[in-house]
């Protein structure tokens, strides 16, 4: 089985984003909230198997790890109240997608969080989504867009959340939403910005010692951290700090979001191989084909398939590792006989 760790869906139907930007508008004129509109499952199907399952298939993988468009979290904008009624439609639509298509979605989902709110406000959803089946969650480290008004990671605001998440078994991908900030591209620099935040945070801090297991990914390849692993190997032996592969990589992953071969090269000769999960961010990011070769800059298993890996390696990389991350999905699977 082939498992991408990291898809949004990107394709809603038509009616879900007109609600959005009612919901918006509406909150910015004082009004009250508009409600949300009927969307029948054959709407959902629709928008799913003529875009990512049939990308998925035509790819080669089997299942996506799949949550609500990153670039739509907005927890920057309205209040706490708006992103949690938000947040909460947003996760059911995912529910939908994976009852619709058990055997190739399955839900990780987003958090109602707010600059102005505490993380532990998330809690509720969480659980809620993990009674639906949901196997992990999106976890944004700035929540203000691109201002990063908040505390780091390592700092104990955050610590109820990650005890939660290790109680329920699930993992967080770092992943933050839009940027309000112009000086900062949504997904060319704000994306990047924030992966390579979040690891210098972890590196500074200790918080893996207080969570011993708890798991975190950083997506999009790891943002500059394997491209600069030297200056992070230095920075952590300046500061007294554990090597990387003891202080950080045994609780920390990343994924194969890497748009050209000779970034997913450097992502595997310097990053281990049980700390990779393969994904393609299906669709995010990059869309188009590369005139270069020819093949959709998103498809990322050409580039995987492209390197001399063993047979055992490969199947780290596609399915073992996220089974070992995500323990509530290898429990699904297993439940099914796979």
């Amino acid at each position: 089985m082939i498992i991408d760790c990291h898809g949004h869906y990107t394709t809603e139907p038509k009616p879900f984003m007109e609600y959005r930007k009612a919901q918006i508008a509406a909150y910015d004129a004082g009004a009250p909230l508009p409600d949300f509109p009927e969307i029948s499952d054959d709407d959902i199907r629709t928008s799913v198997a003529e875009n990512q399952l049939k990308a998925l298939k035509d790819r080669g993988a089997d299942m996506t790890i799949f949550s609500p468009r990153a670039s739509g979290m907005g927890h920057h904008v309205g209040d706490e109240a708006v992103s949690q009624t938000w947040t909460r439609h947003c996760n059911d639509m995912i529910h939908r997608v994976t009852q619709l298509f058990p055997d190739n979605f399955v839900g990780v989902c987003q958090l109602p969080q707010n600059p102005q709110a505490p993380i532990s406000n998330a809690i509720a959803e969480l659980e809620r989504c993990v009674e639906m089946g949901f196997v992990g969650c999106n976890l944004n480290p700035d929540p203000s867009g691109g201002m990063w008004t908040g505390v780091p990671l390592t700092d104990k605001a955050w610590y109820p959340f990650f005890a939660k998440m290790v109680e329920l078994e699930v993992p967080a991908m770092i992943h933050v939403s839009g940027s309000c900030n112009p000086n900062f591209h949504m997904t060319g620099a704000h994306y990047i910005n924030a992966d390579t935040t979040a690891f210098m945070q972890f590196l500074q801090g200790d918080l893996f010692s207080d969570f011993p297991d708890l798991k975190l990914i950083i997506p999009h390849g790891g943002g500059a951290v394997p491209y600069h692993w030297g200056r992070y190997r230095g920075l952590a032996d300046m500061m007294g700090k554990p090597p990387l592969r003891e202080h950080i990589m045994r609780n920390v992953y990343f994924d194969t979001c890497v748009y050209h071969q000779a970034g997913i090269d450097c992502l595997f000769e310097v990053i281990d191989i049980d700390n990779i999960l393969f994904a393609s961010e299906m669709f995010g990011a990059v869309k188009g084909v590369d005139p270069e070769t020819g093949h959709n800059f998103d498809d990322t298993k050409r580039y995987v398939d492209a390197l001399e890996l063993s047979s055992e390696d490969r199947a780290k990389v596609y399915e073992g590792n996220a089974r070992r991350v995500f323990p509530r999905l290898d429990r699904l699977l297993k439940a099914r006989g796979e």
